[in-house]
C-alpha cells in the first residue's frame, strides 16, 4: 500500500490548511494510506496548527482588525515557557477584508498589539509571531502603539492609529515610561529585506492597495520612520525577514530582542516533518497560488526540497500555471482554475474546484 503524506498549506483567503487536507483525503482512491499534516509557514493558521501539535491553550482575544473594526481573535499559550503564539493574519490580515478596504496607507497592526497586551496580562514574556498574510505596511507601529509607544506629528500631537497617511505624519517617536520585558520570535514566509526594488513596498505594496504616487509616498515615509527608529536604536539595520508583514519585525527590533526565523523551518522542526517525509512514499502539498515568490520560503517549496532530499515523489496542487510548479521540480502538478465568485462565496467555490480537480486527476469522474 502506497503511503502518502498530505501536507497542504492554506489557500489564502478561502480554505484553511486543515480543510484542504481533509478534502484531499476524501478524494483519494483506495490503495493509498494517507497521513495528514497540514502545514504553515508563518501565514494564516500557523499558530492554530502549532497549537494542535504542541498542545497549547486557547485564549480568545477579540480586538480590532486591520481597518479598525471589532473582530474575533485567538492567542495560544504555552504556560511552561511563558510563551504566546499569535498570527498577524488573525486580526491584522487581509483574510475577510474586501479588496477595496485593503489600503496600507492606513491599515494598522494595532489589533495584534492588543492581543500581545492581553498575553502579557497572562504572564507571557515571549511572543512567537506568524508574520504572513498581513494587510499592513506600518513597520509594526500599530503593535508598538498598543504597547505604549507614541507616534507624534511635527507639532507634537499624537497621531491616531488607522488615520490615512499615518506614516507620512510621523515626526517623533516617544518611548513609554513603563517598557515591557518581551522577546519576539518572528516567523517569516519571505526572506526579503524591507527596502530596495525587491523589498516590502514595491513587491507587496500593490497587493495591499498601494499604487503609483501613493506607493512612492509610502516608501518615502517608511524610510523616514526607519531613520527615526534608528535614532532610538542606533544598531538597527535593514536585514532579511524585515520585508515580511510590512516591516513588523523591523519595528519590533528597534525596542525588543527579536529573532527572525523562516516560518516553514520553525514549523517543520516542531512537527518533525523530515521524519514524516522519510516514512512516506509521496508528498502531496499545495497552496492557493504557486509562483516565483513561493521559492522565497513558502512551505510548499520547502516541502519540495525535503522530498527531493529523501528521494520522494511530489505532487503540487495550486492555482496559476502548471509550468511554475513543474519548473520548480514537482513531479506532477494539479492546476486549479481562478476563482470567479465574489468574496462571500469564494470558500465554497474553492472547495468545489479542488474536489473537481482531484477527481479528474484520479480519474474518478463526477
Amino acid at each position: 500500500m502506497m503511503k502518502w503524506l498530505l501536507a497542504p498549506n492554506a489557500f489564502k483567503g478561502t480554505l484553511s490548511a486543515t480543510q484542504v487536507a481533509d478534502l484531499i483525503a476524501g478524494c483519494l482512491p483506495s490503495g493509498i494510506q494517507a497521513t495528514k499534516m497540514p502545514v504553515a509557514d508563518g501565514g494564516d493558521g500557523t499558530s492554530s496548527l502549532l497549537a494542535k501539535v504542541m498542545n497549547l491553550q486557547e485564549l480568545p482575544a477579540h480586538g480590532l482588525n486591520a481597518i479598525g473594526k471589532v473582530s474575533k481573535g485567538m492567542i495560544y499559550l504555552n504556560h511552561q515557557e511563558d510563551t504566546a503564539y499569535i498570527d498577524i493574519s488573525d486580526l491584522s490580515g487581509v483574510a475577510g477584508l474586501p479588496d477595496f478596504q485593503v489600503n496600507a496607507s492606513w491599515t494598522s497592526s494595532y489589533g495584534t498589539g492588543l492581543q500581545i497586551q492581553k498575553a502579557i496580562s497572562r504572564g507571557v514574556s515571549k511572543v512567537v509571531l506568524g508574520l504572513g498574510g498581513s494587510a499592513t505596511v506600518d513597520l509594526g507601529t500599530g503593535i508598538l502603539r498598543a504597547l505604549g509607544y507614541l507616534f507624534l506629528d511635527k507639532k507634537g500631537r499624537e497621531i491616531p492609529v488607522y488615520s490615512p497617511g499615518f506614516l507620512q505624519k510621523v515626526a517623533f517617536i516617544q518611548r513609554p515610561i513603563k517598557k515591557y520585558k518581551l522577546q519576539f520570535t518572528c516567523l517569516c514566509d519571505v526572506n526579503s529585506i524591507f527596502f530596495g526594488s525587491k523589498g516590502a513596498i514595491p513587491v507587496f505594496g500593490p497587493q495591499k492597495g498601494l499604487h503609483g504616487e501613493a506607493l512612492r509616498d509610502h516608501e518615502i515615509a517608511a524610510e523616514r520612520v526607519f531613520n527615526l527608529l534608528k535614532q532610538k536604536s542606533p544598531t538597527l539595520y535593514d536585514r532579511q525577514g524585515f520585508g515580511a508583514a510590512g516591516g513588523i519585525a523591523l519595528g519590533l527590533s528597534a525596542f525588543f530582542p527579536t529573532t527572525i526565523e523562516m516560518g516553514s523551518d520553525y514549523f517543520f522542526k516542531q512537527t518533525q516533518m523530515e521524519t514524516l517525509i522519510q516514512q512516506a512514499d509521496l508528498v502531496l502539498t499545495g497552496e492557493g497560488r504557486f509562483d516565483r515568490q513561493s521559492a522565497a520560503g513558502k512551505a510548499s517549496h520547502q516541502l519540495l526540497l525535503l522530498a527531493k532530499k529523501y528521494g520522494k515523489k511530489s505532487i503540487l496542487i495550486s492555482g496559476g500555471s502548471k509550468e511554475e510548479g513543474i519548473q520548480a521540480g514537482f513531479d506532477q502538478v494539479i492546476s486549479l482554475p481562478d476563482l470567479e465568485s465574489d468574496q462571500l462565496d469564494r470558500e465554497d467555490e474553492a472547495a468545489y474546484n479542488l474536489k473537481m480537480a482531484l477527481r479528474e486527476f484520479f480519474d474518478l469522474g463526477t
